[in-house]
């Protein structure tokens, strides 16, 4: 009888040992071809196919195992891998039509709008919107045009999760999500405010005065520039204590695809938010993990910073389990300390996370939201390893 395999195997990191060392040559763009080979020919191929599944970067492998044809896959594995990534892909052809009609809605009503991770970022960092997936849609919008926004993502039949009184009352979630019942088509809006987990505030008229536009499927799709787009990535990838390995691949695709990288802008906008060392942090996993080659000189500043360190080294202890092995309640909170870096501003870094309610826990009024927080949290991550605080 064939062995079940459950995602929750993969809390048993020592199962997937062979799979784990595969999966991230397989997928690393300066791999070594007679090393993948010798690994694949001792893997487990569903343990593979689950492994990067769950590390969504099952595009990424099947683009480096179609790389030259001397992979032999078994058929039935290469049949699921087919299904499975046309499901993902089908998924992105409607998200990719669903950026586009938004931004041009948007646009008719004056809101601007930054298109960032999704379909921008498949393109920067894989050349190729199809290898990257996702299942939602990330915009940039200013907190002013918030209540616009949702009022026309409610009128094109989307459920607002934060709804306009809560908008009008100040009330600031971790995002506003709105999702279609429909299609099941998810977008999320983020901006300055909500985007809570950057060391200070994102500067996002900054991202706004330096956006770029970039061809996605023919259409011209404003985002980022690649230096805040690899500032902001490194810090999302940090809030969720890098449990995907896909985190790690857009960075490395983002600094491998990227040649023309200005390194003093992005050390520019990393210092601005005093997000460096998870840059830095987010660098090192790309070069450590997935073979990424940094500029001497960028190379030498991430090996130099030992707070970034730190961070990958702890990173690596339960990133091969894809979020099923997560650190318990007290290591996120070492983990939240060290990405401050300061031994000073750290704890007040820690403070405000930890105080600043969102929309899980609103319910009698700001002060009892601020006060029941911690208390969620406890309960939540003293009982259970997963997710992020």
């Amino acid at each position: 009888m064939t062995e079940s395999l459950s995602p929750t195997a993969l809390s048993n990191l020592r199962a997937f040992k062979r799979e784990w060392a595969a999966l991230c040559e397989g997928i690393a763009l300066g791999r070594d071809e007679e090393r993948l080979l010798e690994l694949l020919s001792a893997v487990d191929w569903r343990r593979l196919l689950l492994l990067a599944e769950e590390h969504c970067v099952l595009g990424q492998l099947a683009a480096g195992l179609n790389n030259d044809g001397a992979v032999r896959v078994p058929p039935e594995i290469e049949q699921s891998f087919v299904e499975r990534r046309r499901t993902e892909n089908f998924l992105t052809l409607r998200l990719t039509a669903e950026l586009f009609r938004s931004l041009e809605l948007f646009g008719k009503q004056g809101i601007s709008a930054l298109a960032i991770k999704g379909p921008v970022l498949a393109a920067e960092a894989y050349a190729d919107p199809s290898v990257r997936a996702y299942g939602d849609l990330d915009l940039l919008v200013r907190q002013r045009d918030i209540r616009r926004a949702t009022q026309l993502m409610i009128a094109s039949g989307y459920q607002a999760a934060v709804p306009l009184a809560a908008i009008d009352a100040g009330k600031i979630p971790g995002q506003y999500l709105f999702s279609h019942p429909d299609s099941k088509l998810l977008v999320e809006f983020h901006n300055d405010l909500t985007l809570r987990y950057f060391p200070r505030p994102l500067r996002i008229e900054d991202l706004f005065a330096r956006q770029v536009y970039v061809q996605v499927d023919g259409h011209e799709v404003p985002g980022p520039c690649v230096e805040d787009h690899l500032v902001l990535i490194c810090t999302h990838g940090a809030k969720h204590f890098w449990e995907r390995l896909s985190w790690i691949a857009d960075v490395a695709g983002i600094v491998s695809r990227q040649t023309s990288i200005d390194w003093e802008r992005a050390a520019s906008s990393a210092k601005a938010v005093q997000s460096e060392h998870l840059l830095h942090a987010g660098l090192r996993l790309a070069a450590d993990v997935l073979h990424a080659e940094l500029p001497k000189t960028i190379s030498a500043r991430v090996t130099n910073d030992a707070v970034a360190s730190k961070l990958a080294a702890r990173a690596l202890r339960w990133l091969p389990a894809a979020g099923h092995k997560s650190p318990g309640l007290v290591e996120r909170a070492a983990y939240r300390l060290r990405m401050r870096g300061s031994f000073f501003a750290a704890p007040a870094y820690l403070l405000r996370l930890t105080f600043s309610p969102t929309e899980e826990d609103w319910q009698a009024g700001s002060i009892l939201d601020t006060l029941r927080r911690p208390l969620r949290l406890a309960r939540k991550y003293g009982r259970i390893k997963r997710g992020s605080l």
